[in-house]
């Protein structure tokens, strides 16, 4: 047999050994960016790092989460962009975000003191309410998977907030909500639009006086450095909706889809447990920095605030729409003045 001969059988055996190797070789992961604008240390940072560790758990390395927290990837006004253009393929934005959307529907949770607590709350995010708003989302190329507590907020300021008469002049940063704006303005503040990462800062220098947020996020974002009183009003409730590229989702294996719904729950149930216990550990801890002073609202003052933001329930029924809001009323009780 000639050498040449001897060559091309052994470049061919080679060949067929490797085959097997190959066939056998990992496909790459399906990664999927998570984005967010929050702390890792946050009710949403660590539902977020516990969803990717049990996702990848349980897609025995298919699937590869990445989070960037912090706006690390793309601020408030540009994230839900990223998503549809399928540069992220996952976000938890917060519920007032799906408004400029053309979901309006969402800001029914930013109506005032429309929950008194969780239980209020849950009947809606976990009942029909919750699925048919989320079910809305489909027809502009997202679909919602979860949703995902925050807390109550607190109002927060450079004075004392106990009546809505101290609001008056004040300059209170809000996310972009019309409902938000309403509330605001039913006190006769001031509101101002502005992206989560830039608030702190627009806090310390006096572009804004104020602004309402979960314990959590002012702890995280240590807000309670430039603002010296703090009033634990529970008067708004901020939560999140986990939402994907729908293309993305619906392309994905069926058999992943399956195993990512199952973590995506158990993530939901982790989220909303923490979120409380957090809260109550983050206001414990500004408390003791000593650096903001905290006003409890007696039964008469909560009272007044609750009739003077009654208007923004008023003012955005049509908008909202108010079979909605009337649904949403007959699960938590609430009765506008």
């Amino acid at each position: 047999m000639s050498f040449n001969r001897c060559l091309i059988i052994l470049i061919i055996a080679a060949a067929a050994m490797a085959l097997p190797m190959t066939a056998l070789a990992a496909p790459a992961p399906i990664v999927i960016k998570f984005s967010h604008v929050v702390a890792q240390n946050t009710p949403k940072g660590q539902a977020a790092d516990y969803f990717k560790k049990i996702a990848e758990e349980r897609t025995k390395g298919r699937v590869k989460i990445e989070i960037y927290p912090n706006s690390q990837l793309y601020k408030d006004k540009e994230e839900m962009e990223a998503l549809l253009l399928g540069a992220v393929q996952m976000l938890a934005p917060s519920l007032a975000k799906f408004a400029p959307l053309g979901v309006r529907e969402f800001e029914v949770f930013d109506l005032p003191f429309i929950f008194d607590n969780y239980q209020e709350l849950h009947k809606v995010t976990r009942g029909p309410i919750g699925a048919k708003l989320l079910a809305k989302l489909e027809a502009k190329g997202i679909h919602g998977l979860a949703y995902w507590d925050n807390g109550f907020k607190v109002m927060s300021a450079n004075k004392p907030l106990r009546v809505p008469a101290d609001f008056k002049g004040q300059k209170m940063r809000i996310q972009a909500s019309k409902v938000l704006d309403s509330q605001m303005r039913s006190v006769g503040a001031n509101p101002q639009v502005m992206a989560f990462s830039e608030v702190y800062q627009a806090l310390q220098t006096g572009v804004v006086d104020g602004t309402e947020n979960p314990p959590s996020n002012l702890y995280t974002q240590k807000m309670f450095e430039v603002q010296k009183y703090v009033t634990l009003s529970d008067h708004g409730y901020l939560g999140y909706a986990v939402i994907v590229n729908k293309k993305f989702w619906a392309g994905l294996p069926v058999d992943i889809r399956t195993i990512l719904e199952g973590a995506m729950k158990d993530a939901t149930k982790f989220a909303n447990d923490v979120a409380k216990k957090d809260n109550d550990e983050a206001l414990a801890a500004v408390k003791k920095t000593g650096k903001s002073r905290f006003i409890t609202l007696t039964s008469q003052e909560r009272a007044q605030w609750k009739k003077a933001m009654d208007k923004a329930h008023k003012d955005n029924m049509a908008r909202i729409g108010a079979d909605l809001v009337k649904e949403v009323y007959k699960e938590t009780g609430y009765a506008p003045n």
